[in-house]
């Protein structure tokens, strides 16, 4: 049997022993074509780390590509314009891998209508609910763009079954969605990218491709305190412009003012008012203060799209930089 290239892209950003584990857990796979593509967003690692990427390099393990900036769909892309692979899949830096784990991703290709595979993602801080709660078909909700991200658990659900996105720990593509249609991640996600790989699945949507669920395509994200997207914005008054920004870039780009109206209210009945299934404080100053958050993330968001008229949303050079 022949099996298909995988080109396996891996973000990193300021993370250190748990990238060297996702590196030797993907590593141990016994997929027989694989390339490994590090897109190492990290100024200066510990030298134990620098010490193990150099020798993996070295060996030909891997490919490493530092970068001057961070931002994680530039880092997506920049990983796209330098694989070779008929799968590209992203993995965070903070993952194991299951055995098999490539093979399960690889055989939903045989199916021509699939143009994208989103694997099941089970949290470690969450294991233990992940066994007690058993999903066999997401509710129709979670086939709506408009209020969709609060019904597509991906985490407890056992079935195989079309959904509407992917998460972003865990997601492949045919390369055709890269070439032949020209898709790429948009970069004006800012901070924690929240919402990223959901604006770019609603961009495969318009293709004649479909995303797969393949449960069977599983593995343990362990959620690191540091590093990663948490570095990239902490949890400051930074994070909660980014994350109201992410939500409203994700509906003005994308739904129609119907949906807008629908994810904008649930946006704000959940993450405001705090009401299920976000259980936030809802004490009146906590409440006013992500008010002024999610009016302040709106505004941003306007002024986004006004200021990348033309830009199609890439900011970041996909060249490596000299020096």
């Amino acid at each position: 049997m022949t099996w298909p290239l995988i080109s396996v892209i891996i973000p990193t950003y300021q993370r250190e022993a748990v990238l060297c584990g996702t590196l030797r857990s993907l590593l141990e796979q016994d997929y027989p074509e694989f390339e490994a593509i590090v897109v190492d967003q990290t100024r200066d690692h510990l030298p134990e780390t620098r010490q193990y990427l150099d020798d993996l390099v070295r060996s030909g393990k891997i490919q490493l590509y530092p970068l001057d900036w961070a931002n994680l769909p530039g880092a997506r892309n920049f990983g796209i314009e330098h694989s070779k692979g008929d799968i590209v899949l992203f993995i965070d830096d903070d993952v194991e891998l299951p055995p098999g784990f490539l093979q399960a991703h690889a055989h939903n290709y045989d199916r021509p209508e699939v143009g994208a595979v989103a694997g099941r993602v089970f949290d470690r801080m969450k294991l233990a609910e992940a066994k007690d709660l058993v999903i066999e078909d997401l509710p129709p909700e979670a086939m709506d763009p408009g209020i969709a991200w609060y019904h597509i658990d991906l985490v407890h659900t056992v079935k195989p079954q079309q959904v509407l996105t992917a998460r972003g720990c865990n997601m492949s593509f045919r390369r055709q969605v890269f070439t032949q249609y020209g898709l790429r991640f948009d970069e004006r996600f800012h901070g924690s990218a929240v919402r990223e790989e959901s604006d770019f699945c609603l961009h495969l949507r318009q293709t004649p491709y479909l995303i797969w669920y393949d449960p069977a395509a599983h593995l343990v994200h362990l959620g690191e305190e540091s590093g990663g997207c948490h570095d990239i914005t902490t949890r400051s008054l930074s994070y909660q412009m980014n994350f109201y920004h992410n939500h409203f870039l994700l509906g003005l780009k994308n739904l129609t003012p119907w949906q807008c109206l629908r994810l904008f209210s649930r946006l704000f009945d959940c993450h405001v008012l705090g009401n299920p299934p976000c259980y936030k404080e809802r004490t009146i100053k906590k409440i006013l203060t992500r008010g002024l958050f999610y009016g302040l993330g709106l505004l941003y968001a306007c002024y986004t799209l006004a200021a990348t008229l033309g830009r199609r949303g890439r900011i970041y050079p996909t060249s490596q930089p000299s020096g």
